[in-house]
């Protein structure tokens, strides 16, 4: 899939998941958060560039795919998904509810969606990468 359907395949989700919750059908609902993930997952493979990817989101008509495209790129665009996401608090609603739980878990500093990638220690070891294990000078 390209960058374009990944972006595409989150946003449909998020918004499936929303009317899902509205119908009380959560069996539907965790059915979309779980293949939203799975988009995210494939966009961060891709690095920074996936990521970037998403930001296009932030522009989109429904508010819930707005708060979640934020509340994913916290780390990596602070300052912007901050500010969708304050806009979007503002409100009444799933949506500005979501967006203040958001920005609340991350002045907590307890958000976890996007952590940060682990570094590649010295000598190539990767500590999340068994093929790397064992390949540093370093013994």
């Amino acid at each position: 899939m390209s960058l374009e359907e990944l972006v595409e395949a989150f946003a449909r989700h998020t918004a499936a998941q929303t009317d899902a919750i509205f119908r009380g059908d959560a069996k539907a609902g965790n059915k979309h958060a779980n293949k939203r993930l799975a988009a995210f997952k494939k966009l961060r493979a891709h690095g920074d560039a996936g990521r970037d990817a998403l930001a296009v989101l932030f522009k989109h008509p429904r508010m819930d795919v707005r708060v979640m495209a934020a509340a994913y790129l916290l780390r990596h665009r602070t300052a912007e998904s901050k500010a969708v996401l304050a806009d979007i608090s503002k409100g009444e609603g799933l949506a500005a509810f979501g967006a203040s739980e958001a920005l609340k878990r991350w002045e907590e500093g307890v958000w976890a969606l996007d952590p940060a990638d682990p570094p590649v220690e010295e000598g190539g070891n990767e500590p999340g990468n068994p093929a790397t294990w064992g390949s540093s000078s370093k013994r």
